[in-house]
């Protein structure tokens, strides 16, 4: 939450009754209410409704079915916080987008990227590695100081943060460039094991299969290989 009277509630997470009603009752004193999605993803915006219509809110954020109000890239979103600026941010979802507190040089990145570890789900369309790619220059050329993700506690090293979600990304292209010089016409079930070796859990190779995915198209798409 950002503000005290004029408050956005940024992704106020996944629709548990107890849940929306602990944001309603800390929203009490607030004059007014905007909640503010940076995805569609249910652990971020399924408690958006229930909790606007408690508190008569507006729901903001990218071209969802359920938002009243679309933001685009560079559009205001308003505080008595300061100004929250809309960054739209492609890579973990096609309409992704982050939230720049301009008078605190803070950044609000959705799943962009992650408190921990060094990776996030980028699989979820044709494209989107590059997008994602693309995200993080975006986030390197913005003056902050702190980077707040939707998981995880607070980047406080923001350069340190994207240079290593970026790295990570990187070494699985290479990964998969060597993999395809190998077996050229492979399909993406075939180049797993080459790639990740015997180190994948049976239970999550489907979600390996995309991301490996995503990264075979990208490395296609782009001739690195």
């Amino acid at each position: 939450m950002v503000g005290e009277r004029r408050v956005a509630v940024i992704d106020p997470g996944p629709n548990v009754p107890e849940h929306v009603r602990a944001l309603a009752l800390a929203l009490e004193s607030a004059s007014e209410v905007r909640v503010v999605l940076t995805h569609g993803h249910s652990d971020h915006a399924a408690a958006a409704r229930p909790l606007a219509e408690i508190v008569d809110a507006e729901v903001l954020g990218p071209d969802l079915a359920d938002v009243d109000r679309i933001l685009s890239d560079g559009d205001i979103v308003e505080t008595d916080r300061g100004a929250l600026r809309a960054v739209h941010t492609p890579g973990h979802t096609p309409e992704h987008l982050c939230f720049h507190w301009l008078s605190t040089r803070a950044l609000f990145a959705g799943d962009l990227l992650l408190g921990e570890g060094d990776t996030t789900w980028v699989a979820e369309y044709k494209g989107c590695m590059a997008d994602y790619l693309g995200s993080l220059r975006l986030l390197r050329d913005m003056e902050l100081d702190v980077i707040y993700p939707a998981h995880g506690p607070p980047l406080e090293d923001p350069g340190d943060a994207i240079t290593r979600f970026e790295a990570h990304k990187r070494v699985r292209i290479r990964q998969v460039e060597e993999a395809l010089k190998v077996l050229p016409g492979a399909e993406v079930d075939a180049l797993l094991d080459h790639v990740y070796g015997d180190t994948v859990p049976h239970a999550l190779r489907p979600a390996a299969v995309r991301s490996l995915g995503a990264l075979v198209d990208y490395v296609r798409d782009t001739g690195h290989s």
